[in-house]
C-alpha cells in the first residue's frame, strides 16, 4: 500500500520540473500515491509502466498527472518495450534544476524491457523464458537481464543527468539489494558481463551472437559503484518483505503468540 509508506520519503519540489518515471507491479499504486501527495501547485508529469490489470481502479477511472500504462509480466512484450523507450526519452534533456522521481517495484525487469544495441525484443523474450525455466535465482536472472538491457543496471539514472534522481523502492527480493530489485535501473551495478556469461553457461542457456559478442567484449558493461554520475542521487526503500514479516511478528507477540 504505497499510499501508507510514501510520504516520508518524498523530497521538496525542485526549482525546475519534476518528472516521474518507473516500473513494477506496484507502479500504478505508487504513481497514484505520489500524485495525491505532491503539491497541486507544483509541476508534475511522467510515465510509469505496470502489469496488465494492476492500475488501481480509482486512478484508472480518473487518471492523474502521472500517466500509467500496462505491459506483460514475467515475459516482456511490445507494450513494455514501447513504454521503456518512452521512459528513456523522458530522461533526456533535463537540467540540474529538475528532479526525477523513479518508482521501482518488483516486476520491473520484465516491464522495463529495452534491448541492448543489436538485440531484438524477440531475442530478449527467448532469453527471459529460458531463464525462468532454468531455476536460476532472481539475482542471477537480473544480472543477465541488466547486461542485455539499454535501460536497466543503472543506465536509466545515467541518462537523467544532470537532473537529481530520487528512487523509491518496494522490494520483492531476498536481501533487498537495490541493484537486484527490477534489475536496478537507477543504481550502480556491481555485477559484470563476465558474471552474466558465467550464469548463462551454468544453466546452459543459448544466446544470439550479438548478445555473446557484447558480453564477451565488455561492450554491454553497466555503470559501477563509485561512478560520479550517481553523485547526489538518493535511494529510499519504502517497503520490504522483512518489514512485513517484522510487523506480523509484532502483532503475534501482542496477541501472546
Amino acid at each position: 500500500l504505497p499510499a501508507e509508506t510514501t510520504a516520508p520519503w518524498l523530497p521538496k519540489p525542485p526549482q525546475g520540473r519534476t518528472v516521474v518515471i518507473g516500473a513494477g507491479k506496484a507502479g500504478g499504486a505508487m504513481a497514484a500515491a505520489v500524485d495525491a501527495l505532491w503539491p497541486q501547485e507544483a509541476p508534475l508529469s511522467g510515465l510509469v509502466v505496470t502489469r496488465y490489470d494492476h492500475v488501481p481502479p480509482a486512478y484508472k477511472a480518473k487518471p492523474g498527472r502521472i500517466e500509467v500504462v500496462e505491459a506483460a509480466h514475467p515475459v516482456p512484450d511490445e507494450a513494455g518495450r514501447r513504454a521503456a523507450q518512452r521512459i528513456a526519452q523522458l530522461a533526456q534533456g533535463l537540467s540540474a534544476d529538475d528532479l526525477v522521481l523513479c518508482l521501482i517495484s518488483g516486476g520491473g525487469s520484465a516491464l522495463l524491457s529495452l534491448p541492448a544495441p543489436g538485440l531484438t525484443l524477440e531475442e530478449k523474450q527467448a532469453i527471459n523464458k529460458a531463464l525462468l525455466k532454468s531455476g536460476a535465482a532472481i539475482d542471477e536472472m537480473n544480472c543477465v537481464r541488466k547486461h542485455l538491457s539499454a535501460i536497466k543496471g543503472g543506465r536509466l539514472a545515467v541518462n537523467c543527468a544532470p537532473a537529481r534522481v530520487v528512487t523509491l523502492l518496494i522490494s520483492d527480493v531476498p536481501g533487498d539489494a537495490p541493484e537486484v530489485i527490477a534489475s536496478g535501473p537507477t543504481v550502480p551495478d556491481s555485477s559484470t558481463c563476465a558474471d552474466a556469461l558465467a550464469i548463462l553457461n551454468r544453466y546452459g542457456i543459448e544466446i544470439p551472437p550479438a548478445a555473446r559478442a557484447g558480453l564477451e567484449s565488455g561492450a554491454f558493461e553497466s555503470p559501477k559503484p563509485g561512478d560520479p554520475r550517481f553523485a547526489g542521487h538518493a535511494v529510499h526503500m519504502i517497503a520490504t518483505p522483512r518489514q512485513s514479516l517484522e510487523a506480523a511478528a509484532a502483532l503475534a507477540r501482542a496477541a501472546g503468540i
